[in-house]
């Protein structure tokens, strides 16, 4: 793959990570539809968008993924969505990519993995850029849906943590979306009292799922193959920064001095870790 085309996927794929903050949160606050309803709708427009490229492709989804995969995933979209009801679309970024990050640090120091003064300031300075962005105050994000965004976060860390090494990574992504559907059925039925629908917010429930996740997955996974290791992991840096940027354009949130200091930690810090996971290889 030439770096041309690689540079091209991998802008494309981050733009897409970052619209589905700002299609969840315009959904949620500007439309009828309901956290459990866009949950599901995303699910399965995901679902059938990675099921038709995978088709295309000449491959097969029905052995791919399984279940534990599928209810992180599922927990992932739902806390997602039910955060988004009260959080800005930049700030639900910066705490969604904080803590997919901190699950996935965790997870290595857990199982080994030492750190050295550089990676240990740079995960101090990260974790003081959450704590202040959290501190109460008139500019802090609603508590219930930072609390509900970490946890998505972290299910998505542990999806990412167990997709290593899976083999086709659009196969195996379109098997689980199509595994987490059920789990999505049982939370539109258990909500179901509560259902609202309306053609604005189902369109952008489609476009979540369809465009900016099942479409956004599968380039990113062909970007993938032309990136090393490190550059894949720092350009997702990014996506916070898009949503932010997004987030003031189309969805008039202002870019408050605490969110700006706060994402220059969090993101500064985590560069910081993964930088220096590439010295000397």
């Amino acid at each position: 793959m030439s770096p041309a085309r690689t540079a091209a996927l991998t802008v494309a794929a981050m733009l897409a990570f970052a619209a589905n903050s700002l299609l969840c949160r315009i959904a949620l606050r500007d439309t009828h539809i309901d956290a459990a309803s866009f949950t599901a709708i995303r699910l399965a427009s995901g679902a059938l968008m990675l099921w038709l490229v995978v088709r295309v492709r000449g491959g097969l989804v029905g052995p791919h993924g399984n279940w534990p995969s599928a209810l992180a995933l599922f927990a992932y979209a739902a806390a997602f969505s039910y955060a988004y009801l009260t959080l800005p679309a930049a700030a639900g970024a910066l705490l969604l990519f904080g803590a997919v990050q901190a699950t996935m640090i965790g997870y290595g120091l857990w199982r080994g993995e030492r750190l050295d003064v550089v990676q240990w300031a740079g995960l101090t300075l990260a974790g003081g850029g959450l704590v202040g962005l959290l501190l109460p105050g008139l500019a802090a994000p609603p508590a219930g849906g930072a609390a509900l965004m970490i946890a998505s976060g972290i299910a998505w860390g542990v999806y990412s943590l167990r997709g290593r090494g899976a083999g086709n990574a659009t196969s195996v992504t379109a098997g689980n979306f199509i595994r987490a559907l059920p789990f999505a059925a049982v939370l539109g039925l258990a909500m179901l009292p509560r259902a609202d629908l309306d053609a604005a917010g189902v369109a952008y429930a489609i476009a979540s799922g369809a465009l900016a996740s099942g479409l956004g997955y599968a380039i990113w996974y062909s970007a993938l193959p032309g990136l090393r290791a490190t550059s894949a992991a720092t350009v997702q840096l990014s996506v916070p920064v898009i949503a932010a940027l997004g987030a003031a354009v189309f969805l008039d949130e202002a870019i408050t001095l605490r969110l700006a200091l706060a994402s220059a930690a969090v993101l500064g810090g985590i560069a910081l870790v993964i930088a220096r996971r590439g010295v000397g290889k």
